[in-house]
């Protein structure tokens, strides 16, 4: 059985949506004569249209069996399929005891397990000045759930969101289904992709209800510091909004900055941290993660946050029962080792892509990440002579070569593209020999 075969991949006989488009138009009549009176929701469909899956899939349908070569999924953000990425015995073992133990097969509360919530706010606090408690803590269907939660539950007429330019793409997708307007601000790629605080004071206004932040940041790599980290928090309280951690990646490190939670800033702001095991313990398939309220100061409680969260969590599909049980086990008892060794695999894999790199100067890495599972690079369209954007870099190389790379539309910036490096090495080595050849025939000729 393919290594592949859990992620989303062409079946060679897909059908167009222009096509799929037509056919419902012409079964729109019943067998009367009328017309039915449902139909599929819109709204669903745009947001869907800037998800990765989404845009993977257009790429994959691209993808060709005449092409005698296999295919290279290096798009997805899954290492999880691939023998050099395998997750914590620990871990493991925690959820066959939750299993056999027959203490797990109930429902669960909308806001998650006792146990579980006390041993998340326990995990957060080894790194805080505040204490969390377990009514802090609210349990989530993976990170994204948390996602779909807070902005769900902030939208209102007319609010905005600020997002950075570079993102995962799910905080686009739940803004648009929640009619919450998008403002991007920059990063800055030549200071390490700290966030441009002047341009976040420049877009923000009255509607403003949150600032997004990744830490470490999910694609670029890096890890902000305490200093910079500050200055966001100081602005977000000048602002007044509150600042979304994403810290899915902060068992993803492998550079020389240590991570720095942002709930440490929480007497300045309140923050809501979002985690899970599913990057650092690279289960992504367990769905199981949290939101934490870090707010010394109760703002989310004045302000009905904290009630919006647990009404919506009372309407949502809840966390498996049998993942909540066996969440301490997992927190607590996963050996240092496991995190070292998964993090040398991912160093060396960046190391080597990203000095491969050096020999295909249309795309530029502007800095060597120390964290997640990705290299970010700037296409350079000026070196190419029949390629309009990344999209259509993306396509082509699909298309030539069977390799496929996510365009950097899909993460909110254009004319960028994401290369994931939580792969086997021998297909990162099979990978640049495939870019090195497409470049080398769509270069643009040298004239004298």
């Amino acid at each position: 059985m393919s290594q592949h075969t859990n992620l989303l991949l062409p079946s060679f006989e897909t059908e167009h949506d222009e096509e799929v488009e037509r056919k419902t138009e012409k079964q729109t009549l019943n067998g009367g004569g009328s017309v039915w009176r449902f139909k599929g929701n819109r709204a669903a469909k745009e947001a869907a249209s800037v998800s990765i899956k989404s845009v993977l899939s257009r790429l994959y349908d691209n993808c060709s069996k005449d092409v005698k070569k296999t295919l290279l999924p290096l798009g997805h953000g899954d290492p999880s399929v691939y023998p050099c990425f395998k997750t914590s015995v620990d871990a493991e073992e925690a959820v066959a005891e939750s299993l056999r133990s027959g203490a797990a097969n109930s429902y669960a509360p909308g806001v998650g397990i006792l146990p579980a919530r006390r041993a998340v706010a326990n995990y957060l606090n080894r790194d805080l000045p505040h204490e969390l408690k377990s009514d802090d803590i609210f349990m989530t269907v993976g990170c994204c759930q948390g996602i779909e939660t807070i902005i769900h539950v902030l939208s209102c007429p007319k609010s905005n969101i600020l997002l950075p330019s570079l993102i995962y793409p799910l905080y686009y997708s739940h803004a648009i289904y929640s009619q919450v307007e998008i403002r991007k601000y920059d990063l800055l790629p030549d200071q390490d992709w700290e966030i441009d605080l002047q341009g976040i004071e420049v877009i923000a206004d009255d509607n403003t209800i949150a600032m997004v932040i990744a830490n470490p940041h999910n694609p670029c790599g890096n890890v902000y510091t305490y200093q910079h980290l500050k200055k966001v928090a100081e602005m977000a309280k000048k602002l007044g909004i509150m600042v979304i951690s994403d810290e899915v990646y902060k068992h993803t490190i492998y550079g020389e900055n240590s991570f720095v939670p942002m709930g440490i800033f929480a007497s300045i702001v309140p923050v809501v941290t979002l985690g899970s095991v599913s990057k650092g313990w690279l289960v992504p398939g367990w769905r199981i993660g949290w939101m934490a309220m870090h707010d010394p100061n109760n703002v989310f409680k004045t302000t009905g946050v904290v009630e919006s969260i647990k009404d919506l969590l009372n309407i949502s599909p809840d966390p498996s029962t049998i993942l909540q049980v066996a969440l301490p086990n997992i927190l607590e008892k996963t050996k240092k080792d496991f995190f070292d060794k998964k993090n040398l695999t991912f160093r060396q894999n960046v190391d080597m892509m990203f000095d491969a790199l050096k020999e295909v100067p249309c795309l530029v890495c502007p800095k060597k990440p120390e964290s997640c599972a990705y290299l970010v690079t700037k296409l350079d369209l000026s070196l190419l002579e029949d390629i309009t954007d990344d999209v259509d870099f993306c396509m082509k190389l699909a298309r030539e070569e069977n390799l496929v790379l996510l365009p950097g539309e899909a993460l909110g910036k254009k004319n960028w593209v994401r290369i994931s490096i939580g792969v086997e090495r021998s297909m990162l080595e099979d990978a640049f020999a495939r870019l090195k050849s497409f470049v080398a025939r769509h270069v643009k000729s040298q004239t004298t």
